[in-house]
């Protein structure tokens, strides 16, 4: 368990910095292909722990996989991860850090509605707590930065749908996270990759140019910038926060569950706006931190119900084996009692008629 909290902890600050690093980024490359080059530096990075996972399972990449990590990848790194970035780009990193956070609240209501899971009594009051919390953050009624805002709260939801899509392709497939986690980077990277070329055409270019928001689709570089001075930023964004980040985080879930792996969602929206004051000395207003706060209850009431789920389901998966023992056992004492009964009988048998062959011997003499 130590070493499970261990990667918790990993994961926990490698996906808080993430904002930060992605706002210093942000000055020497442009969005799109920042996002192009940390999720396929973490791809190819998970890539290895993949391969094995697919040799140790016997499991093949199919025609059916292939279509599964296009989707996988098309809804993580090609629509939610360019929202987010550009989410970051175009507001706060610390806001952004939070609203993100609240993927799991969309994700459980993509559950109830695309999985047909139960949403129990504990994640239906996380739910509405969490909405709360971002309605306090938003601060509709003075809202300062609605593109920012509103570009971080669809990142967001893609990403809560994403990772119900992802489940599906799990159970379905038969990959495990970290597998379905390294060919959605790949994928997505390369759908990436594409539009990104699309954007070199001069009919696109000139029409994006035209727009100050949409300038940056335009021309997106694939490998400029990239020096001795931006390198090691690169490589921590592609391996550190999206290969090692998104590993340990699939790492501890396989050892614990999924609440405990969860509580990276749960820190972070604490720490990623204490990083990013003292990093980039983005102010925190008030209503900031009462949403923050919000937002940690909601998700507290989210894992303690998860846990109390897991605990029951634990408790009744045991009784249900006892009750199998028990009954095992009952079988087996009965069964042993009928063989004793049919040996004694076959004894008896066996005396009888020694005991009649003795007496017709003795008659014959």
């Amino acid at each position: 368990m130590r070493k499970t909290f261990l990667l918790i902890l990993l994961s926990t600050f490698l996906f808080s910095s993430m904002e930060i690093m992605l706002k210093l980024a942000g000055s020497d490359f442009n969005p799109i292909q920042l996002n192009f080059l940390r999720f396929l530096i973490g791809g190819i990075f998970l890539l290895p722990l993949a391969l094995r996972s697919i040799a140790k399972k016997h499991l093949k990449i199919n025609r059916q996989a292939v279509k599964s990590f296009a989707l996988t990848g098309l809804l993580c790194v090609l629509v939610s991860m360019t929202l987010f970035q550009l989410a970051v780009m175009y507001g706060k990193a610390s806001i952004a850090a939070v609203v993100f956070s609240s993927n799991p609240v969309f994700a459980l209501l993509f559950s109830y509605l695309i999985l047909h899971e139960t949403l129990s009594r504990p994640n239906l009051i996380s739910v509405i707590v969490s909405v709360l919390g971002l309605i306090v953050i938003m601060n509709p009624l003075h809202l300062s930065n609605p593109l920012g805002m509103t570009l971080a709260l669809l990142s967001a939801i893609t990403f809560g749908f994403y990772s119900i899509i992802s489940r599906k392709v799990s159970q379905t497939e038969h990959f495990d996270g970290v597998t379905i986690t390294s060919f959605t980077f790949i994928f997505g990277a390369l759908e990436l990759a594409a539009l990104m070329g699309l954007s070199h055409l001069p009919a696109i270019a000139n029409l994006m140019n035209q727009n100050a928001i949409t300038k940056n689709f335009a021309m997106i570089p694939y490998f400029a910038g990239i020096n001795m001075s931006t390198i090691a930023m690169i490589l921590y964004l592609g391996i550190g926060v999206t290969g090692i980040g998104f590993a340990t985080y699939f790492i501890a879930m396989e050892r614990s569950d999924v609440a405990t792996a969860s509580l990276v969602f749960f820190i972070k929206p604490v720490l990623a706006p204490i990083m990013a004051l003292i990093i980039l000395h983005e102010a925190i207003l008030p209503n900031t931190w009462v949403g923050i706060a919000i937002i940690v209850v909601g998700s507290v009431i989210s894992f303690v119900g998860q846990r109390a789920a897991t605990v029951e389901n634990t408790m009744n998966h045991d009784d249900f084996l006892d009750t199998v023992a028990a009954e095992g056992a009952d079988a087996d004492a009965k069964l042993a009692a009928e063989v004793a009964d049919v040996k004694n009988e076959l004894h008896q048998q066996e005396a009888k008629v020694a005991s009649k062959t003795g007496v017709h011997a003795k008659t014959t003499n």
